[in-house]
């Protein structure tokens, strides 16, 4: 057994989805309209707090010359769907 698949067993983490990570990013980059060299960081968390939905996806979006912003999609990394970011994309 490798010793990141035991911690991830021992920490109770999921493996990350980098096709599901690479989806999003291409959906976020054509929702956003962002320019080439913005960075996007794209992360499922387990939130304790009892207003959340317990999984959610966390989309940073840092762009130069700008404050990095947050968006949120109340769902686990790989069911995020295209409606999804463009709802979580809206003002």
């Amino acid at each position: 057994m490798r010793f990141g698949a035991f911690l991830n067993g021992v920490l109770g983490r999921r493996k990350v989805d980098s096709v599901a990570v690479e989806r999003i990013r291409g959906w976020c980059r054509a929702v956003g309209e962002m320019p080439p060299d913005t960075t996007f960081a794209i992360n499922e968390i387990a939130c304790t707090d009892p207003g959340c939905p317990g999984i959610e996806t966390v989309i940073l979006v840092m762009e130069p010359g700008r404050k990095t912003r947050a968006h949120k999609v109340a769902k686990p990394l790989d069911a995020v769907t295209e409606p999804d970011v463009r709802a979580a994309f809206k003002p």
